[in-house]
């Protein structure tokens, strides 16, 4: 579904990404683990368009989306739930969620995907009308994936979705990312929470010094002694 074939993506003259390739299976959720400052964030935000990589290719499908714009991978179907949240603070719930769609002219299947969202997340309903910047943090993170789905996305990327929550919130995301992907929409997830993400993850790949360097089943990495001691702290 998703290729990316030696990936380099610069900051001026710092690279970030070296010659980085990997592929995601239709259905997959594939985790990108590492160190920060590793290339995943970045990664990310070259296959949603965000930044131009300095050379190598993007695939989704069987089109070539490494020079597309944000618009042109939206209207593809990657959908990206950035670090952070990034909601627009001083509009409404109602209203961050229907940026989500604004390339969307299908009104009824927008009202419905609003009813559903709303059902899945009832606090988001009690509060439609409030400014999003007034939401608590795991408000904000329902927020965000919940205007990412407003797309009808057929892959999500993920970019640190525990960051900065309250234990029992980080479970509850969690549990809506694997509820996600149960519903066949393919998942890329960034997590500084390895042990999570790799029991989550039909497979993952490590980054370090923006290449890849270990790579297997979510299993198969939880089980691996550089893992456990460099990202598991056993």
């Amino acid at each position: 579904m998703l290729t990316l074939e030696g990936l380099h993506c610069r900051y001026g003259k710092v690279a970030a990404v070296r010659d980085l390739s990997f592929t995601v299976r239709q259905g997959e959720l594939v985790s990108l683990i590492g160190a920060n400052g590793a290339g995943k964030s970045t990664t990310l935000r070259a296959i949603s368009g965000l930044m131009k990589p300095a050379a190598g290719r993007i695939l989704f499908g069987d089109e070539d989306i490494t020079q597309a714009t944000a618009r042109r991978i939206l209207e593809l179907g990657i959908a990206h739930c950035p670090e952070g949240r990034r909601v627009f603070p001083y509009m409404t719930v109602r209203e961050n969620l229907e940026m989500g769609c604004y390339l969307r002219r299908d009104r009824q299947g927008i009202e419905a995907d609003l009813k559903r969202l709303f059902e899945r997340f009832p606090i988001l309903f009690e509060r439609r009308d409030q400014a999003a910047g007034t939401l608590s943090g795991g408000e904000q993170q329902m927020l965000a994936i919940s205007r990412a789905l407003m797309s009808r996305p057929k892959l999500v990327l993920f970019d640190e979705p525990s960051l900065g929550l309250a234990p029992n919130i980080v479970e509850r995301i969690f549990d809506i990312i694997r509820e996600i992907r149960a519903e066949g929409v393919t998942v890329v997830m960034v997590e500084q929470n390895a042990f999570a993400a790799l029991e989550l993850s039909d497979r993952a790949y490590v980054l370090e010094q923006g290449r890849v360097t270990l790579s297997g089943t979510g299993a198969e990495l939880l089980d691996d002694p550089h893992v456990q001691q460099a990202y598991l702290g056993a």
